[in-house]
């Protein structure tokens, strides 16, 4: 028998549990092969894992648990080798080489410390990374480039798939076929081959994956963002700490091989997965309530911002529309958690809040920031979202492509969620596998791109996103009307298709005016409280940036959500067009599938 040595530490560092006891017991009596004692191992951390999460916060737990299942893929490597799943990473990327970065190295950091499958001369055996490039400027290319090899050389398999590659992964299909897929594979017009939008590189890259999977039957093509990371934040003591608490390798090998889905779906925690087009209202009542409550407090006292005893609310707690998507939504503000270390006042507090102000529209949510929350990895449940930054698919849901991709529009997984739903059924599911999302960089407090933000010195303009998040609801909630009436299968005629949207685009329409409306009562109300003379934030030099950033953030809401608001303007100018698009596009939705079947077998075949 191996030794067992990791596993019995950290039984006995968990030992208070009696169901760990039971464990301990069973590893030290243990006198089979051993196979049976890697069964043995994977009954054990089925019971660790609960044990480890409820218990208080402990990073030694956390590392001894990692090093566990390294001992147990050593004991695996010594016995018969069962058939698991080979991961191919798929990462899109456009213009962020420090996002970029930062995923790789979790990635790496996720096969180190979890060991899944083990390791050979070449690097990690059943992990490979696709890096699918999207991006414009040349100075970036050359840096994911590099990060390719760089990854490739610590054992990483790591591969880049930029213009050239993509351009030869098209011209795989026939041209018959390429003329009929411009509505998921783009133009091809290598002049402006970038930024081709997220959905559109998504489907380039799963023709690669179909012909890939000819030789790699047994893979499982894993779909995450450049912005994320395998860790969990938690919130211990008010403080954040990141951890590599889940093995996702180990769990989804485990789940597709013993409850068999086609496609599998986890969520994100963090920054929210939404724009920054339909938090606005939310972040207002929190901004409020954050001036409020320091203005009945002694700046020069020490902070007590490091408690977030409101922060109650569910997974769109950041969404001023979260009635739509079926959540009730926590009708209380959220308070501020400062970030501040050390002991420090609560001008540090007003100044570490201002700082953040800007960060929101970039994506990030200063005061709604999800946590991971303990819950058995491979206990599903059936979903009707993708989220497109984490899931994950075998061979059999290639097939299903990100729909109406040329539109670039948002919330492109909750209709492709919506469309696998009506199709799969239960083989349609959610695990509580999470990634860390990160919208901004530290260095800056920025993302490095962002389609449909025009960012200029002093003023930030968000009606491209807005338009686009806009049109993606009318898309969504248009579909959902549609599959109520047998959508995919049966396809109505295009007037009816046309009443659908053009409907939805009205109740939508109302839905978001009525909101501007309660932003602008937000705005008004922060406008007169902020200025307020008698509060002592005014008066003070050391908060003269303070007040400036303040005074920025107001400006660019009034601008993006006033009552002139670039974003509605872009709305209603686009509307006749983008109707006809959209119309159009659910029209030819099964045509583009047919398409999409005969070029997947023409890359098959070659």
């Amino acid at each position: 028998m191996g030794s067992c040595d990791a596993l019995l530490n950290l039984l006995q560092r968990l030992s208070r549990h009696a169901v760990i006891a039971e464990c301990y017991k069973a590893v030290t009596e243990h006198q089979g092969d051993t196979g049976s004692l890697v069964r043995l191992y994977r009954d054990c951390m089925d019971k660790i894992e609960s044990c480890l999460w409820t218990d208080d916060f402990d990073s030694g737990n956390f590392a001894c648990y990692q090093q566990a299942f390294r001992e147990m893929e050593t004991l695996q490597e010594q016995s018969s080798q069962e058939q698991r799943h080979h991961f191919v990473i798929v990462i899109p990327v456009a213009d962020r080489p420090q996002h970029l970065r930062s995923c790789l190295q979790s990635v790496l950091d996720l096969c180190e410390k979890f060991y899944y499958g083990g390791k050979d001369a070449q690097g990690f055996r059943y992990i490979q990374v696709l890096i699918a490039d999207d991006s414009q400027q040349l100075d970036n290319i050359q840096q994911h480039r590099k990060l390719a090899r760089q990854y490739r050389r610590q054992g990483l398999a790591t591969e880049y798939f930029g213009v050239e590659e993509q351009l030869a992964a098209i011209d795989q299909v026939s041209p018959a076929s390429r003329k009929e897929l411009q509505s998921v594979l783009g133009h091809t017009n290598t002049e402006t081959f970038y930024h081709k939008g997220a959905s559109i590189t998504r489907n380039i890259a799963y023709l690669k994956l179909a012909q890939q999977a000819e030789a790699q039957p047994n893979s499982l093509f894993y779909f995450i963002d450049s912005d994320q990371t395998f860790q969990q934040p938690l919130n211990v003591d008010g403080k954040e700490q990141r951890v590599y608490g889940i093995n996702y390798f180990y769990q989804l090998d485990r789940i597709f091989s013993e409850q068999h889905p086609h496609m599998l779906t986890g969520k994100v925690v963090g920054d929210p997965p939404v724009s920054p087009a339909v938090m606005a209202g939310k972040f207002l009542e929190d901004v409020l309530y954050f001036l409020h409550e320091m203005a009945g407090l002694s700046p020069d006292a020490d902070c007590d911002f490091h408690v977030d005893e409101l922060h109650t609310g569910d997974d769109a707690s950041y969404h001023d529309m979260a009635e739509l998507f079926g959540f009730g939504g926590d009708a209380r503000p959220f308070r501020f958690v400062c970030s501040c270390n050390d002991r420090h006042s609560h001008v540090a507090t007003f100044s570490d809040f201002a700082e953040r102000l800007s960060h929101f529209f970039d994506g990030e949510h200063p005061t709604r920031k999800s946590w991971y929350r303990y819950g058995a990895a491979r206990q599903l449940v059936s979903a009707r979202t993708v989220y497109t930054g984490n899931y994950i698919f075998d061979v059999r849901s290639l097939k299903y492509f990100i729909p109406f991709a040329g539109q670039k529009l948002r919330m492109a997984g909750p209709v492709l969620g919506r469309i696998v739903k009506a199709e799969l059924g239960d083989a349609f599911v959610s695990a509580n596998l999470p990634m860390l999302h990160s919208r901004t960089i530290e260095q800056t407090g920025q993302s490095e791109f962002r389609p449909g933000i025009e960012r200029g010195h002093e003023r930030i303009d968000l009606s491209g996103e807005y338009e686009r998040q806009f049109y993606g609801d009318v898309m969504l909630f248009s579909i959902e009307v549609l599959i109520d009436q047998g959508f995919p299968h049966l396809l109505p005629d295009q007037g009816l298709i046309a009443e659908v949207v053009e409907t939805t685009r009205k109740k939508m329409l109302s839905l978001y005016r009525q909101r501007l409306q309660q932003i602008n009562a937000y705005l008004q109300r922060l406008q007169v409280f902020f200025e307020q003379e008698d509060h002592w934030w005014h008066g003070r030099d050391d908060l003269v940036q303070e007040r400036e950033k303040f005074e920025k953030f107001i400006d660019n809401i009034q601008l993006n959500y006033g009552v002139d608001a670039r974003g509605m303007q872009a709305i209603l100018a686009n509307s006749e067009e983008r109707s006809h698009d959209i119309v159009n596009a659910i029209t030819g939705y099964a045509r583009d599938r047919l398409a999409w079947q005969a070029a997947l077998q023409q890359v098959k075949d070659l």
